[in-house]
């Protein structure tokens, strides 16, 4: 079955960096379109960052510049590393996956989630 299990968050100071990893788990992430979500604490969950199956790649517009996101195929693991970290992205992050190759992007599956504080 379908697991997605998020890791690498934490304390970190602004202006840090920090690299969040999703391992996935029930199918290869290859070709697959997946993403990252945030929460803040009193706020909706936003996007913020997607890789398309064609690898092509996008970014909200309060992150474009400082995050990056991509896959590490023989891993089967997504990341995103996060740099010039201000406290506004702290946050519960989550990564999402549509896990059939080449199908449009739905996000059917979520991780827990990993805690990034920025203090």
């Amino acid at each position: 079955h379908v697991q997605l299990v998020e890791s690498g968050g934490g304390l970190v100071q602004p202006g840090g960096s920090v690299r969040l990893s999703c391992a996935a788990s029930g199918f290869t992430i290859n070709r697959c379109c997946m993403a990252w979500f945030r929460r803040a604490p009193g706020k909706e969950r936003e996007w913020v960052a997607r890789i398309f199956s064609g690898g092509d790649t996008d970014y909200s517009g309060s992150v474009k510049g400082r995050f990056i996101i991509s896959k590490d195929n023989p891993k089967n693991t997504l990341d995103l590393q996060m740099n010039s970290l201000t406290p506004e992205d702290s946050g519960m992050y989550y990564c999402a996956a549509t896990p059939w190759p080449g199908a449009r992007c739905n996000d059917n599956y979520w991780g827990e989630g990993t805690q990034v504080t920025v203090s």
